[in-house]
């Protein structure tokens, strides 16, 4: 599934590609995602011009100037792709959005992808968005909002906690990963036992592996590319995501003795960690 910095290199290709273009016309091949796409989704979006594009935890969320907003998930295997005419519609094509600046294709062969339309004030009472935590960008959050809500997870572990989207909105699976080992923390520590410097370390390093993930177009990984058909090459930095039995970077200790990075499953998720340098 694209995760936070997937889904902002997106957005931002989307506001780079099309802007603040009017909708001329689109038609939904096929209405069954995760949700139905809603019957009047046509009405509410054709004519209306695009005025703004943000990322709302894993969502893109583009503002038009009828008062409506669209709502739009990737779900497991979604991608979006920009061009200016279509040449040829591929069988999971099953959105195609006819702009004044160009095309915008959504092909989605799991189909676990959202589109979908909300009223501009209704945002913080939408269903897919009102439970979301803070964003890991945002300057409201610190180390004291996250020590305080993993108090209240207690025996649930490190890992499982950061990917709980009502505390920190955005942080999937292969990031979790990558930043419990910047910040050299177990992912089995429980969370009663993560100490407030820690969540300080937690924070700070949240920010620097999303935005080194952004600026590298995210990590391609099974079906994600970015928008121009192009891939990310975040996967080419990470340091313990995916490497079971390699050295990670940052150690020196013996790889024959210790077997190098470990992985393990938490939360129905795999979970990579170096034992030696994460405690």
């Amino acid at each position: 599934m694209p995760e936070l910095p997937e889904v902002e290199t997106i957005k931002n290709a989307i506001k780079k590609g099309i802007g603040c273009a009017k909708i001329l016309d689109i038609e939904i091949r096929n209405r069954r995602l995760r949700d139905l796409i809603p019957d009047d989704m046509e009405h509410i979006v054709k004519n209306a011009k695009i005025i703004n594009y943000e990322r709302i935890a894993k969502y893109i969320v583009i503002h038009l100037d009828n008062d409506f907003c669209i709502i739009w998930h990737m779900g497991m295997s979604g991608k979006v792709k920009i061009s200016d005419e279509i040449n040829a519609i591929d069988k999971h094509d099953h959105i195609i959005i006819k702009t004044s600046n160009g095309f915008l294709t959504y092909n989605d062969p799991r189909r676990f992808g959202l589109f979908t339309y909300c009223k501009k004030d209704e945002i913080s009472k939408n269903k897919y968005l009102k439970n979301v935590g803070i964003d890991p960008f945002s300057k409201v959050i610190d180390a004291k909002y996250l020590y305080n809500n993993l108090q209240k997870k207690k025996s649930t572990l490190i890992k499982a906690a950061l990917l709980d989207q009502t505390i920190i909105a955005g942080i999937g699976n292969i990031y979790a990963s990558e930043i419990l080992y910047e910040s050299r923390i177990l992912p089995t520590r429980t969370c009663d036992k993560i100490t407030l410097d820690e969540c300080n370390l937690i924070i700070e390093n949240t920010k620097k592996v999303l935005q080194k993930a952004i600026d590298a177009g995210g990590s391609t990984l099974r079906d994600y590319k970015k928008p121009d058909g192009s891939l990310g090459y975040f996967q080419n930095m990470h340091c313990v995501y995916n490497k079971t039995g390699q050295k990670c970077p940052h150690c020196t200790c013996d790889i024959k003795t210790t077997g190098g990075i470990k992985s393990i499953n938490i939360a129905g998720r795999s979970t990579f960690y170096c034992e030696s340098l994460q405690k």
